[in-house]
């Protein structure tokens, strides 16, 4: 009988060792992690490295938008004044127009007066050199809708057809783009147009 109960007891202690995984168990168990100092340790490095991270994002972040602000405003301050180096060079100009309107008010010869329009001329052209401004080469050329507008037609032999024979208003190119087309006079053969006429009747 004492051996039988003894027995029993012992597989009442294999059982309770083999207990089953329940909830229960595994909150207990969870429970008792939870408690370990060194897990306690670890979990707060992580939240000191995530609230570092979080700072240098923010920071990160306001600093980028500093860096737009301050493009931004030096964008709109070259705007204001990206044509101040032309304008300057233009006072100059100005001035020479001032001292030849002066010079035709004081009543002096002709002369005087055409050889400072001219020297004005010359100092524009120089500007409009200087920022790459240059003539749309046009009379005496075929004619290019690219660069020249057709203001009207003329009747002439001694000149290959549609050729620039007079211009009207000069044009003029920035670097290779086209600031204002030439305005100008193109011929037309008298032969084809008497052709013309001769096939519509």
């Amino acid at each position: 009988m004492v051996l039988k109960e003894n027995k029993k007891k012992a597989d009442g202690k294999e059982e309770k060792a083999d207990i089953p995984d329940t909830p229960e168990a595994d909150e207990q168990k969870n429970s008792d992690e939870g408690n370990d100092p060194e897990n306690k340790d670890d979990q707060e490095g992580l939240e000191d490295q995530l609230n570092a991270q979080k700072e240098k994002v923010l920071r990160l972040s306001a600093e980028f938008e500093n860096f737009k602000k301050r493009k931004q405003r030096e964008i709109d301050e070259f705007k204001k004044f990206a044509n101040e180096t032309i304008f300057r060079q233009l006072l100059s100009v100005v001035d020479n127009l001032e001292r030849a309107i002066d010079s035709a008010t004081d009543d002096v010869d002709e002369t005087s007066l055409l050889e400072g329009v001219k020297l004005t001329h010359k100092e524009l052209l120089k500007l409009f050199e200087s920022f790459n401004v240059t003539l749309v080469e046009a009379e005496d050329k075929p004619f290019d809708p690219n660069f020249h507008q057709a203001v009207t037609h003329a009747q002439n032999n001694d000149v290959p057809d549609n050729t620039v024979t007079s211009v009207l208003q000069k044009g003029y190119l920035l670097h290779d783009r086209l600031l204002r087309p030439a305005m100008v006079v193109v011929s037309k053969k008298v032969e084809n147009q008497t052709q013309e006429k001769t096939q519509e009747d």
